[in-house]
């Protein structure tokens, strides 16, 4: 398998796609396109979070004003129930993003 192959084409905003999950983990590849969450929008996730940027760029938003502006080979953890939003991705951006409980 290849995390760049079968790519989802003329995708507006996001796609996800589970690569592996069990009880304890869930990784997922997410594809986005010149996204951003809603405004007033928020995650709030019950799991810790880690997110690399595999291709492309992004900024993200943390309540409080704080923003983390990711490249190529970027990774941050987002602890749980931390409210963070994307204010903005490239025109395309791939992530990898590790749940875990």
């Amino acid at each position: 398998m290849n995390l760049f192959a079968n790519l989802p084409a003329g995708v507006d905003g996001e796609s996800f796609t589970t690569l592996f999950e069990n009880g304890a983990v869930k990784i997922e590849r997410v594809i986005s396109h010149s996204h951003q969450s809603p405004p007033g929008f928020w995650y709030d996730q019950a799991d810790d979070e880690r997110v690399i940027v595999l291709r492309g760029s992004a900024t993200l938003e943390f309540a409080g004003g704080e923003l983390v502006e990711m490249n190529t080979g970027d990774y941050l953890a987002i602890p749980r129930h931390v409210k963070h939003r994307v204010a903005r991705t490239s025109e395309e951006t791939i992530w990898l993003a590790v749940r875990v409980k």
